[in-house]
């Protein structure tokens, strides 16, 4: 079901959703990767260190979205060899609130990572984290096998308890925004905007 997520935009879901489950602006595709979904293998490290997710590319089951809490931004958590061995062993992508490094084999290879950027110095890799608990990231408390659905418009979570009813809500909104044409649509926004306008009392 999760490989059905990838036909539904992070603006749908994110309508569905709400606020809470959307990841802030600071976590971003560090190249112009296609959207991908997946559920969540959830990760903390220990800042500065990266020994959990470097161990979490040999756990993570294929199709994955390994999503990680770091707690800072001046070590990287994984390079281009990291990144290579988790694309190889079928990871979807790595969705960090950290920074990696090795940009260029990264986007070369063509592997999805989201994160707050890059930086050249590796972390440590001495410091036991969590593999398989709950990890806030982005601001959102991601559970395992929760439904990560991430492109350029941004990052959203699924509750996996949600995921069936949440991709049919969203598969039908879809088809009904697809049936609408533009004259329609403007018809109707522009028709709630003036009743807005209304209700507060604007007469400009």
């Amino acid at each position: 079901m999760d490989n059905a997520f990838k036909d539904v935009p992070p603006t749908t879901l994110a309508d569905l959703l709400g606020r809470e489950q959307v990841m802030d602006i600071g976590i971003r595709p560090l190249w112009d990767s296609p959207r991908v979904a997946g559920p969540a293998y959830t990760v903390r490290c220990e800042p500065g260190d990266n020994l959990m997710l470097h161990t979490a590319i040999y756990r993570a089951e294929a199709g994955s979205v390994i999503v990680v809490e770091s707690g800072d931004v001046d070590y990287a958590l994984a390079g281009g060899n990291v990144c290579a061995v988790a694309q190889r062993r079928g990871v979807a992508a790595f969705v960090v609130d950290g920074v990696i490094r090795d940009l260029a084999e990264v986007r070369e290879a063509g592997f999805p990572v989201f994160s707050r950027g890059v930086i050249p110095i590796p972390g440590t890799k001495k410091k036991i984290g969590s593999l398989g608990e709950p990890a806030r990231v982005g601001g959102v408390l991601v559970h395992p096998g929760d439904i990560v659905v991430a492109d350029e418009e941004g990052i959203v979570v699924t509750p996996a308890a949600r995921q069936e009813e949440i991709l049919a809500t969203a598969r039908a909104k879809l088809a009904k925004e697809a049936e609408e044409s533009l004259d329609a649509w403007e018809a109707n926004h522009r028709a709630r905007i003036e009743k807005a306008l209304d209700d507060q009392g604007f007469t400009g």
